[in-house]
C-alpha cells in the first residue's frame, strides 16, 4: 500500500504527563513538509534523559509528547527538496541535527546545529507546527526525532543514510548512548595511550565510555558504581578496576586520589548528578586532569564549587554526542561497528517488544538494565 502523501495511522507510546505511564495509542502521523523525512522506527533504545521528561525533570518540557531520539529506521516518504535519502534508505534520526549553514555547524570545534530543539524545546517542527495528533489533540515532538512510534517525521537535517546492510537493533545505539560515550573519551578528553582514566556511572553511556578509553590506549580505566552487579560487564569491556563508594568511608574522590597517586588525567560523570560532577573533577589531577560531564542533569541543576579547583590547571568540560558532528559521523561510526572495529553488543542487555516500553523504564529505575532495545 503506497502511503506517500497520506496521513498514516500507526501505534505509539504517548506520555500524557509527568510521572504517568507511557500509553500505547493509535496516532495520526502527517506526511512530510518540504524538507521532511517520514520513517518508519525498526528498533530504538531507551536512554536516562527520556527518563528525565518521565519524571518530569527538564523545566518548560510540553506534554503530551513522544520521547525516544536513539532510533533507527528506514524511510517511508520524503518531501519536496529532500536530496539526502529516498524511500527505503536505512537510517539514523539525529537528535543533534546538522544543518551545515549555522555557526554551529560551520566551525570546526564545534557540533551543535542551531537548528537543534535541545535548548529551546518547542516540541514542534521548524514551521512551528506538530505532525503527530491523538484523539483530536496536538502532540509534541522530542528534541528534533521522537522515535517511540511506529513512524516519525524529522526534518531533514535530523536525518542520515546508514550502510544498506546494517543491523537496526544494534546501531540504533549510535543514535546517541554509544557516540556520546564513546566520543566523550576520544573527541572530547581525548584520552592518550598510558593514562589513567575514571568513570563515574556505569549505565550505556559510561560503559561506552570505557570502550573509548580502552581503544584510545588508556592504561587504567577505574569503573565506579554504587551497583557492584555492574562490575563484571565493565571489566569485559575494558575496565581494569571496579569501585564501588559504598564499600569505603572517606569521599570517592579521596579513594580515586589515594589509587592514583594524586588523580587521574581524565574523569567522566556519566549520571547527570551534580555532587558526582563535583565528585569526578576532585578525582582528576590537580594541574593536569581534565573533567568531562556526559551526564544530562535535571533542567534546574547547578553544580557549585570553588574556583580554585581550576586555578590549580584542571580543565572541566562537557558536549553533546560525544563531539561527533552528526551527520558527518554517524555513517563511518555504523561502518565501523560493522567492520568490527568496536561491538556494542556488551551494551544491550534487554529486548523487548515496543509495547513492553513501561517494562523497559522498570529495568532502567530498579538498575537491571544498560540498554534496552524496543522493536516494533
Amino acid at each position: 500500500m503506497d502511503t506517500a502523501g497520506k496521513v498514516i495511522k500507526c501505534k505509539a507510546a504517548v506520555l500524557w504527563g509527568p510521572r504517568q505511564p507511557f500509553k500505547i495509542e493509535e496516532i495520526e502521523v502527517a506526511p512530510p513538509k518540504a524538507h521532511e523525512v517520514r520513517i518508519k522506527i525498526v528498533a530504538t533504545g531507551i536512554c536516562r534523559s527520556d527518563d528525565h521528561v518521565l519524571e518530569g525533570l527538564m523545566k518548560d518540557k510540553k506534554y503530551p509528547v513522544i520521547l525516544g531520539h536513539e532510533g533507527a529506521g528506514i524511510v517511508e516518504s520524503i518531501g519536496d527538496g529532500v536530496t539526502n535519502v529516498k524511500p527505503g534508505d536505512k537510517v539514523i534520526p539525529l537528535f543533534l541535527p546538522y544543518c551545515g549553514k549555522c555557526r554551529g555547524c560551520a566551525e570546526p570545534k564545534s557540533n551543535f546545529c542551531y537548528t537543534s530543539d535541545i535548548v529551546k524545546l518547542t516540541g514542534l517542527m521548524s514551521d512551528n507546527t506538530s505532525r503527530f495528533t491523538c484523539k483530536g489533540q496536538v502532540i509534541y515532538n522530542h528534541i528534533n526525532t521522537s522515535t517511540f512510534t511506529e513512524y516519525t517525521v524529522v526534518d531533514e537535517s535530523s536525518v542520515v543514510k546508514i550502510h544498506d546492510d546494517a543491523p537496526l537493533e544494534k546501531v540504533c545505539l549510535i543514535g546517541c548512548g554509544f557516540s556520546t560515550g564513546y566520543g566523550s573519551a576520544v573527541n572530547l578528553a581525548k584520552v592518550e595511550p598510558g593514562s589513567t582514566c575514571a568513570v563515574f556511572g556505569l549505565g550505556g553511556i559510561g560503559l561506552s565510555v570505557i570502550i573509548g578509553c580502552k581503544i584510545a590506549g588508556a592504561s587504567r580505566i577505574i569503573a565506579i558504581d554504587v551497583n557492584s552487579k555492574k562490575f563484571e560487564k565493565a571489566k569485559e569491556l575494558g575496565a581494569t578496576e571496579c569501585v564501588n563508594p559504598k564499600d569505603y568511608e572517606n569521599p570517592i574522590h579521596e579513594v580515586i586520589m589515594n589509587m592514583t597517586d594524586g588523580g587521574v588525567h581524565y574523569s567522566f560523570e556519566c549520571i547527570g548528578n551534580t555532587d558526582i560532577m563535583v565528585s569526578a573533577l576532585l578525582s582528576s589531577h590537580l594541574s593536569c586532569g581534565t573533567t568531562v560531564i556526559v551526564g544530562v542533569s535535571p533542567s534546574l541543576s547547578t553544580i557549585s564549587f570553588t574556583p580554585r579547583l581550576l586555578l590549580t590547571g584542571r580543565t572541566l568540560k562537557g558536549g553533546l554526542f560525544g563531539g561527533f558532528k552528526s551527520k558527518e559521523s554517524v555513517p563511518q561510526l555504523v561502518s565501523d561497528l560493522m567492520a568490527e572495529k568496536f561491538k556494542v553488543d556488551g551494551l544491550l542487555s534487554h529486548k523487548l517488544l515496543f509495547t513492553e516500553i513501561n517494562k523497559g523504564f522498570e529495568l532502567l529505575h530498579k538498575g537491571e538494565s544498560i540498554r534496552t532495545v524496543l522493536t516494533f
